[in-house]
């Protein structure tokens, strides 16, 4: 193994960039060019088709099985124009990645020869195979039959040889079985009851979208060093590794100069992305060494998300040309930042109004306040939710930690917004106001542009962050589907809304002013909701107890916090606005305690593997070399002089010893452990038992093999160590 280790080292040292040349000096000619875009539906199909296809994309109108032939016809020309041999419906099932069925062009015509052909049937719905694909218990696995069926504001686009057609995937009775059928109701959720506020204030306002913007972080490491390590071969993550004696604590890779060869991988991700019309901006050094971050142009939400899905699957086949491989691990490497993707998420009216961006005048900053303070509400009277739905095995060993917000959901306002909402409840009488209270609370309000200059600072610290025009959800995973955080914002946000414009319409059906039943609603929320408002550092223990005092919720286990999706709140939210029934959303919370306890598992066979096959052997050999030495001394010394010169290689031969033993008996506390939570019937009682009794011993396993990797000759050593895989590049 040590030598493997070493071939893999001398093969990094040989890597060179590689040389990319660019499709066109202008990335408008190539921008788009593999996405089946709405300018070149125009120009494939006729202009019923067209007009058809955007009343059932603006207005939900059917679309008639004529106008899905035509459509699929232009579709599969301009496919085949662009090498499309195939076509597939493009999903997202609760695997955490995609899923794909390719077919080929291919049929019988009516005289028995072979044509090619593309249906509006085939292009609308399709059944593949749903047998296999995590359902939570909502089906049995002998019962294959689900569906996918197209999603029309997602446009088609074409990877390599096949026209990729993004869908949701139901099963035979109707469940959602991925990510994309709530992500769409919570959208819509959204969007019906933000317009019913809006109008409060501008009778124009039709449609209000939800848009976000991922940062996706990510670590690049040599695809040599990457298979000379079977656990992050097979789990993405080191489970063991001393701490390399540089690291990340001077601070020099943050925004550092991109090595030459990462600059040859993010060029190569860039085109290919801009092709595929995903926005890519911005590329930089993270603070990790080798790791590294994109981040697109924000767009509406499903698009966004679909975007950030293909995005991972290419950044790992580009990765492979260059001989690297993508890590979205939360946490690949111990003791240096793991990896994020914070969701930017803002909501916008039809008529280019930003609802989380101060105005320019009072009325404009009343809708502004009003969205503020119930997106606030929201998140306090669903931080359960909202933390269960960016819990995963991976994520808790970033969450808490130095770069990650810690699992308090706290909401970071900055000082100055934050004295104008307490400045509000001071201002506002639950009685009528005055002209006078009027005036000064309309004043004060049409202050906002200017104090916001100097309050939108950002805290590193905290998971739900304003940041001037938007909030930004830091707790996300960098390996998780966007779409399950923005179903739990925005159904929170959703339900919070509806209530709030109940209020209101109670307060105007008594008699009292619209704009003053906002206020005293608004006073209402701010009071109910200070407690999760919080300016400081979320890393100190202080801020542990201030939270715990003010009733906040700090649930670290993952397993623990995943069963908060069935709390009464949690059910009154994606229940209640209609975005999962008690069945989907039972099964869900299985799937998700299932995907803990099997990544645990695998990781825990993983390392019992390399425990007793790669390091008690190496241990045992370098043991064996000190016995041998201690002999030799023995032969040429007196007793008084081998007495004085063997001392420390005894206790290095006594230390390795007890590290062994230690080892071999963890790992079989370890076995022990797995099987009794094997044989638990359900799967809430399975992943408590993995997190609980299985991942503590895994802990105390890397705590004894990563002591060894100090004292045992590093010739020997048979995995590439940490200074080798982060410096290497």
């Amino acid at each position: 193994m040590a030598t493997l280790r070493f071939d893999a080292l001398r093969e990094v040292a040989q890597r060179k960039p590689l040389e990319i040349p660019l499709p066109s000096d202008k990335l408008s000619d190539y921008y788009g060019i593999n996405v089946f875009t709405k300018e070149k539906m125009q120009d494939y199909l006729s202009a019923e088709a067209f007009k058809a296809f955007k009343a059932a994309v603006e207005q939900g109108v059917l679309l008639d099985r004529n106008v899905a032939d035509q459509i699929a016809i232009g579709m599969q020309k301009w496919a085949k124009e662009r090498g499309a041999t195939h076509y597939t419906h493009w999903f997202q099932p609760l695997t955490d990645g995609t899923a794909e069925k390719h077919d080929g062009f291919i049929d019988f015509g009516d005289d028995g020869n072979i044509i090619e052909r593309f249906s509006g049937k085939l292009l609308i719905q399709q059944e593949p195979d749903a047998s296999s694909f995590p359902n939570g218990g909502i089906r049995n696995t002998f019962e294959a039959r689900g569906y996918t069926a197209w999603d029309l504001s997602s446009p088609a686009f074409v990877v390599g040889t096949t026209l990729c057609i993004p869908t949701i995937f139901i099963s035979y009775t109707g469940e959602a079985l991925d990510y994309k059928t709530p992500l769409l109701k919570a959208i819509s959720a959204v969007d019906k009851i933000a317009v019913e506020i809006c109008q409060y204030f501008d009778k124009n306002v039709t449609k209000v979208n939800t848009n976000l913007g991922w940062e996706q972080e990510y670590f690049l490491v040599d695809r040599a060093l990457y298979t000379a390590r079977p656990d992050l071969f097979l789990t993405g993550r080191t489970l063991m590794g001393h701490a390399s004696a540089k690291d990340q604590q001077l601070e020099d890779h943050y925004f550092g100069s991109i090595p030459a060869r990462v600059t040859a991988y993010m060029h190569d991700v860039e085109i290919e992305a801009h092709k595929l019309g995903i926005p890519l901006k911005t590329r930089h050094n993270e603070v990790a060494p080798n790791q590294f971050e994109f981040a697109p142009i924000y767009e509406e939400a499903n698009l966004a998300n679909d975007h950030n899905q293909l995005m991972m699957d290419l950044m790992k086949r580009v990765a492979r040309k260059h001989n690297f491989h993508v890590l979205l691990h939360e946490k690949p490497f111990a003791g240096v930042n793991g990896s994020g993707k914070h969701n930017n998420w803002s909501l916008t009216t039809d008529n280019g109004i930003n609802l989380l961006s101060p105005a320019k005048t009072p009325k404009g900053n009343m809708l502004f306040l009003t969205f503020l303070v119930n997106v606030m509400t929201a998140v306090y009277k669903s931080q359960d939710l909202l933390r269960a739905s960016i819990m995963s095995a991976g994520n808790t060993y970033r969450l808490g930690a130095n770069e990650a917000p810690p699992a308090i959901l706290s909401v970071f306002l900055g000082r100055n917004l934050s004295a104008m909402l307490d400045n509000l409840v001071e201002r506002v009488s639950d009685t009528k106001m005055t002209p006078e209270e009027k005036t000064a609370l309309k004043l004060g309000i049409a202050r906002i542009p200017e104090i916001m200059v100097d309050s939108t600072d950002r805290n590193r610290t905290s998971p739900f962050a304003f940041t001037g025009n938007r909030f930004e959800f830091r707790a996300v995973g960098s390996s998780a589907n966007c779409a399950a955080s923005i179903i739990a914002l925005n159904s929170a946000v959703a339900h919070q809304l509806n209530l709030f414009k109940k209020d209101v319409d109670s307060l105007i059906e008594q008699g009292i002013g619209k704009d003053e039943a906002i206020f005293q609603t608004l006073k209402k929320l701010i009071i109910e909701s200070k407690p999760v408002r919080f300016e400081g550092d979320g890393y100190s223990q202080e801020w542990r107890d201030e939270a715990m005092r003010r009733g906040l919720t700090n649930i670290t286990s993952a397993p623990e916090a995943i069963s908060k999706y069935l709390s009464e709140q949690s059910k009154e939210v994606l229940i209640g606005e209609g975005i999962f029934d008690e069945r989907e959303l039972a099964s869900r919370v299985e799937v998700e305690y299932e995907k803990f306890s099997k990544k645990v598992q695998i990781e825990s066979r993983v390392l019992g593997d390399l425990a007793i096959n790669h390091i008690v052997p190496t241990a045992v050999a370098y043991q064996n070399r000190l016995i041998d030495n201690l002999c030799g001394l023995k032969k040429l010394f007196d007793e008084s002089e081998f007495d004085v010169l063997s001392a420390d290689r005894k206790d290095l031969i006594k230390e390795i010893s007890s590290h062994v033993t230690n080892i071999k008996r963890l790992v079989r506390e370890m076995t022990e452990a797995r099987k009794n939570a094997n044989i638990l019937e359900h799967e809430q009682d399975k992943a408590l038992a993995y997190d609980k009794n299985v991942r503590p011993i895994m802990s105390a396993i890397r705590t004894h093999i990563d002591a060894l990797e100090l004292v045992i000759d590093n010739s020997m050593w048979p995995l590439p160590k940490y200074r080798e895989i982060l410096f290497s590049r």
